[in-house]
């Protein structure tokens, strides 16, 4: 099985390093082992399904800025010298900062490394140590990488002829700069110059600790082979590396934004009675550090969810996919929190969900307790749901609201108010499917805006309507028992449907007409012959209220047409002189007037029901 270690681009092979090239991959294992082809337009995604997506491995130092402690010829001239070799005597020269040939500034650590044309940075020329115990030398090389990386390793190649350095020191930084975590350590001497034991073992309790090694006195990398190298593999011997995707532990152990390289000593000075010290120099010029080349591998850190990196304002940023967003692709972009984030897998991309709103809102926020209550499907929460909505996913309606039926929850108009009666209704809520509001004892009605049967209204708000006494509807019962037949000869009055009735918008909206007007002289029976049933009064109507377009009903006098059972049984009881309120259908019968039908409503008037017909006037328009 391929490691993250080997996916992200070097590996340890034997004595060599494998590098990603262009054309084949040196690991074999899944997703490794193929040749190159051609990629989708999108890595990140198969077709519409996501997955992980990474980007290209790189030398994230290439061009990268470098800060060296100490260059030498930078603010003078001075002399530097080669230690003799085999093939070369010692050779001294001048260093310039002025002079474009004998300058050797940092930024020649970080261009094009050309075997056949090497360019070297030069520290200034060190004091000989006086004793074991003289200070280090300490210069040190800070590079910047300007984003996040997840490094494979980091490696110094010295120029030619230049001592290697006995003790180095290296570190990193996750916060660009403002703090330092050590990395990886080199001596001769481990316990001594660093305080750490030569090559210690590595296990999952500490592969997160940089540990010492001696080995880059014999190789350049450890097990590799160029004495003018060496280099740090930051996951070798690491026992999670195997399964790096799930160690986050090692992912934040690679991860750098900045990479320091102290040069402590460039020899040991060697203790007093040691007879033999190899590294020991004759002192002068020779004694400098010179590097050729100082490389960073790895990968741009965009955590799975990005396959480029790409200038952005903030610098190199992550083309942020699977709907994630930050510098890194660290996060969820907003209204993308229906699960939380995560970084991507091999065998889950991890992409962040929308949240499921109904189109209410445009915020939202995770809630991890309902994630697991879910099963681990859904944690989103809406925020400040509109249109009258509430709940997690703006999927009912708020308090004072009712579900419309006929509009499905997405529509911005699917909530209704409820118009509960302030008076009769115990409260604004209703019920949400049927929008029947709670009413008090003897209110009735969908908005509790009426007095229930057997039930008359009062003047208190706390009970609207109250039961009418069993004294008065025995008197009533009696009354009924005591009158006298109709002339038509039937045994008892028919129901009386056209007397005092309470009036509301629904009844208004239900008639076609509806005026105020005065019963002018006396009331005319015209017997009871088939041909003429009715009796007769002259109605002068003082007010129309509602008439249809086509209504023949005007100001003034008119004839009014009343059945003379109805009559007979006082259904209505009209009163010559009296003003009354009348509301009916205009093809309740075929008289020249208007006639009281069964659907016809009369009640005496009052003059406060000016406003109220007012009103209703203005209420009519939501009329179906």
């Amino acid at each position: 099985m391929p490691t993250q270690y080997q996916a992200m681009g070097v590996v340890v092979v034997g004595l060599r390093w494998c590098w990603l090239s262009a054309l084949v991959l040196c690991v074999s294992g899944d997703g490794y082992s193929r040749t190159f082809a051609a990629q989708p337009p999108d890595p990140c995604y198969d077709e519409d399904r996501p997955r992980r997506c990474i980007p290209d491995f790189v030398n994230a130092a290439f061009n990268a800025p470098v800060v060296a402690s100490t260059t030498c010829g930078k603010h003078s001239p001075a002399k530097y010298c080669d230690p003799p070799s085999t093939s070369r005597p010692s050779g001294c020269y001048t260093c310039d900062d002025t002079q474009p040939k004998r300058r050797f500034p940092a930024s020649h650590l970080t261009d094009l490394n050309n075997p056949n044309n090497v360019t070297c940075w030069r520290s200034e020329p060190l004091p000989p140590p006086l004793s074991p115990d003289s200070p280090p030398d300490n210069v040190t090389l800070t590079l910047s990488l300007g984003k996040k990386y997840e490094l494979t390793y980091v490696s110094l190649q010295f120029c030619p002829r230049a001592a290697k350095p006995d003790s180095i020191a290296i570190y990193k930084s996750v916060d660009y700069g403002k703090t330092w975590q050590p990395f990886q350590f080199y001596s001769s001497q481990c316990r001594r110059v660093y305080g750490r034991p030569n090559r210690a073992t590595i296990t999952k309790a500490n592969e997160q600790e940089a540990r010492c090694s001696d080995s880059h006195r014999y190789t350049g990398l450890e097990g590799a082979g160029s004495s003018g190298r060496v280099a740090f593999s930051t996951l070798e011997g690491r026992p999670s590396a195997p399964d790096f995707d799930n160690s986050p532990v090692l992912q934040d152990w690679v991860t750098a934004t900045d990479v320091k390289v102290v040069f402590n000593r460039l020899h040991m000075p060697a203790e007093p009675g040691d007879e033999d010290d190899d590294d020991e120099d004759d002192g002068g010029g020779s004694r400098h550090y010179a590097v050729s080349d100082f490389a960073v591998g790895g990968r741009c850190k965009c955590n799975g969810h990005a396959s480029r990196c790409s200038q952005g304002k903030e610098g190199l940023v992550c083309e942020c996919r699977h709907n994630t967003a930050g510098r890194d692709c660290e996060r969820c972009k907003p209204f993308h929190f229906d699960r939380p984030w995560g970084r991507a897998t091999a065998r889950d991309a991890n992409e962040c969900k929308e949240c499921n709103c109904n189109g209410h809102a445009r915020r939202c926020r995770f809630h991890m307790e309902l994630f697991k209550l879910s099963g681990r499907v859904s944690g989103g929460v809406c925020l400040r749901c509109r249109h009258y909505t509430a709940g997690r996913h703006c999927h009912y309606c708020r308090e004072g609201y009712f579900r419309d039926p006929t509009k499905a929850i997405s529509h911005r108009k699917a909530c209704k108010p409820c118009d509960c009666h302030p008076v009769g209704a115990f409260g604004k809520t209703c019920n949400q499917t049927s929008g029947q509001c709670p009413c008090k004892d003897g209110v009735t009605g969908l908005t509790c805006n009426r007095c229930a049967r057997s039930y008359q209204q009062s003047r208190s708000h706390i009970a609207p309507c109250v039961k009418i006494p069993k004294v008065i509807q025995a008197v009533q019962a009696m009354e009924a028992v005591e009158a006298p037949p109709p002339s038509s000869g039937r045994d008892q009055c028919r129901k009386c449907r056209a007397g005092t009735k309470r009036l509301n918008l629904n009844k208004y909206c239900n008639r076609d007409y509806a005026i105020m007007g005065k019963v002018v002289g006396r009331v005319s029976g015209n017997g009871q012959g088939a041909e003429a049933p009715w009796a007769r009064a002259t109605l002068a109507v003082q007010a129309v209220y509602k008439r249809a377009p086509e209504s023949r009903l005007r100001r003034g006098a008119i004839a009014l047409y009343i059945n003379n059972e109805d009559l007979a049984c006082k259904c209505p009881n009209i009163k010559p002189n009296k003003s009354y309120l009348i509301l009916g259908k205009e093809d309740e019968e075929e008289v020249p007037g208007i006639a009281v039908g069964p659907r016809t409503i009369v009640i005496e008037w009052k003059d406060e029901w000016h406003r109220r017909m007012r009103r209703l006037q203005r209420r009519a328009r939501n009329c179906k």
